[in-house]
């Protein structure tokens, strides 16, 4: 198989539009090919062994800022060409967008996503994924890299859904959660050993000075 070349489950992308059209939020336990998740949790941790994730910030534009008590996870941002394996698994990603914009009429321009490294005891408190002054992230999407995990090692994605109900999420290699934006509080509860995904935006076309 050529390497930019990555099988996709079709009824996994109509499974995920369909449930985004009825309840707001998907989680698909197996979405990507189990090698191309252990790739990609490979180079999450050799960047992690470089020195090239960030502290992650809160806010954005002047306003952001790096606060542990409400985030501590490490972060770095997925460029086109930096590898292989990241650009399969944007392909996917921009597959997905694609019948987004089918199905649901969303508008949606591009996709941005960054590796998300969480250290033993990190955690990232409630909040939403849309910014207050810009509304271009409509879908969150995050892909978990982690093999073997147990639950009772936590670090569960918690969403906070309609009517006081929560729902957890372990965060299991090849598991992908996708939720609208804007609708779905969250919150990252701690583990007890390194926690890594690849978390993710789909976004639709605003006026925004910071970019």
């Amino acid at each position: 198989m050529h390497a930019m070349q990555t099988p996709i489950d079709h009824l996994s992308l109509q499974r995920i539009v369909d449930d985004l059209a009825a309840r707001g939020w998907s989680q698909q336990d197996i979405f990507l090919p189990d090698a191309l998740t252990r790739d990609l949790a490979a180079e999450c941790r050799r960047r992690a062994a470089a020195g090239d994730l960030e502290p992650a910030s809160v806010g954005r534009g002047p306003a952001q800022e790096v606060r542990e008590g409400i985030r501590g996870d490490r972060i770095q941002w997925l460029e086109p060409g930096q590898s292989v394996f990241c650009d399969q698994y944007l392909n996917v990603m921009d597959s997905l967008r694609v019948a987004l914009n089918r199905d649901l009429f969303m508008g949606l321009e591009d996709f941005e996503s960054h590796f998300a490294f969480y250290p033993p005891g990190a955690f990232y408190k409630r909040h939403v994924d849309r910014f207050r002054d810009d509304d271009r992230r409509m879908v969150s999407a995050v892909l978990y890299l982690n093999a073997d995990w147990l639950p009772e090692q936590g670090g569960q994605l918690r969403m906070y859904l309609k009517d006081d109900v929560s729902h957890d999420v372990q965060p299991a290699g090849g598991c992908l959660a996708v939720f609208l934006s804007g609708d779905v509080p969250h919150e990252v509860l701690p583990a007890s050993r390194d926690r890594l995904s690849l978390t993710g935006w789909f976004r639709r076309r605003g006026n925004d000075p910071f970019p």
